[in-house]
C-alpha cells in the first residue's frame, strides 16, 4: 500500500515505513505530523479524488535538517562583475507510520 502526499509544494509516493526528506516544518524532533493534502491512495485498486478526501498520513518526526551546500554563482563578462553565494535548503526527516485511507 502507498499513497501520493503533498506538502511543501511538492508531491512525494509513500509507504509505511518510510523515511522521507521534506520541506521544512515547523514540528521538533520526536512528535507527529498528520498530512492531510493525500493525492491518491493504492491498495488493491488506486483511489483518487472524492475517495481520498477523508485520507490522511501520519509520520514521526525524525530530525531537523540542513542539506548539502549549493554554490550560486553570477558574473557578467567584461564588467569585471561575479558574484558567489551558498545555499543549503532546510528539511525535516519523517518517518511514515500509518496511511489511513
Amino acid at each position: 500500500m502507498y499513497a501520493i502526499i503533498a506538502t511543501g509544494g511538492k508531491q512525494y509516493k509513500v509507504a509505511e515505513g518510510d523515511v522521507i526528506r521534506v520541506e521544512k516544518l515547523d514540528v521538533e524532533a520526536g512528535n507527529t505530523v498528520t498530512f492531510d493534502q493525500v493525492i491518491a491512495v493504492k491498495d488493491a485498486d488506486l483511489k483518487v479524488g472524492a475517495d481520498v478526501a477523508n485520507a490522511t498520513v501520519s509520520a514521526t518526526v525524525m530530525d531537523q535538517g540542513k542539506g548539502k551546500k549549493v554554490i550560486v554563482y553570477k558574473y557578467k563578462r567584461k564588467t569585471g562583475y561575479h558574484n558567489k553565494n551558498g545555499h543549503r535548503q532546510a528539511y525535516t526527516e519523517v518517518k511514515i507510520d500509518k496511511i489511513n485511507a
